[in-house]
């Protein structure tokens, strides 16, 4: 054999299989050479949780019809005395309510015997003070119409139930005595010099009006800021219009002051700390 002469490659016994093309159309057959791809899982859901599966079981409570109305009466109900949870405030209405009721339809001739008897004027001061002071305590000027009844139930049982029962007697007589005493001494002085007539020493005199503001003034030192000082501004304005009338001069100056005297209290209520009672069983 020549030696530029090449050989040709002998035949292979076994013939190599048919190639398809890369490019085959997509109507054809797959390749053969690469093993066909499973499909990706698709994402199974997810179990609820046992807080769902609970909330999806148990259907939440059916809003009631006046709901929102009657929780409105329970708060304004546990503001109102009780004999449990405010004795004082609750006793001294009851007493407030049977005077009241006896002096509108009582026999009046007995009736005025009574205001006159109760009346802290400086004749009844000067004679048995401790008992007029405490029988004047004991009639709203007024009757139970009168605006200082409603306004009694909330001030006394809120500020009984800040500081006790025996507090807030105690602040409720201390405005009624300063008060009382502030106004009484200069017409008893008066009367010395010659300004006012002797008639003035047996002024009828009576109600709690002195011992409410006294209350009043010592709520407001418990209050949030803003709450505090509008409440006392309202109750300023109202005093302020007192004295520019002058319809009743000796309530006119025993207002602010006994409004004073309750403010007075401030330190002393603030430093009370209650313990909350829980009830048995």
């Amino acid at each position: 054999m020549h030696p530029l002469e090449t050989r040709q490659p002998a035949a292979s016994a076994t013939p190599l299989p048919a190639v398809t093309p890369a490019f085959a159309s997509a109507s054809g057959p797959a390749l053969d050479a690469i093993p066909p791809q499973r499909p990706w899982p698709e994402p199974e859901p997810a179990e609820p949780s046992v807080r769902e599966a609970g909330a999806a079981a148990v259907p939440g409570p059916e809003p009631v019809a006046g709901a929102g109305a009657r929780g409105g009466l329970a708060r304004v109900r546990g503001l109102l005395p009780s004999p449990a949870s405010y004795p004082f405030a609750f006793g001294y209405a009851v007493l407030l309510l049977v005077t009241s009721l006896y002096s509108e339809y009582g026999d009046q001739a007995t009736v005025s015997a009574l205001l006159r008897g109760s009346s802290t004027d400086v004749a009844h001061l000067s004679t048995a003070p401790v008992l007029a002071i405490f029988a004047s305590a004991l009639w709203i000027a007024g009757g139970i119409a009168s605006p200082y009844a409603m306004v009694f139930l909330f001030v006394l049982a809120a500020l009984e139930r800040r500081i006790g029962g025996w507090r807030t007697a105690g602040v409720f007589l201390l405005g009624h005595v300063v008060a009382t005493l502030a106004t009484e001494l200069p017409v008893a002085v008066s009367v010395l010099a010659g300004h006012l007539p002797a008639s003035s020493l047996h002024r009828l005199d009576y109600g709690i009006s002195f011992g409410l503001m006294a209350t009043v003034g010592a709520l407001a030192g418990l209050l949030a800021p803003l709450l505090r000082w509008t409440a006392l501004a309202v109750v300023g304005a109202l005093l302020v219009q007192d004295l520019l009338e002058m319809v009743e001069p000796l309530a006119a100056w025993g207002h602010p002051v006994a409004l004073l005297a309750g403010i007075a209290c401030w330190p002393a209520v603030r430093r009370v700390r209650l313990t909350p009672v829980t009830p048995a069983g």
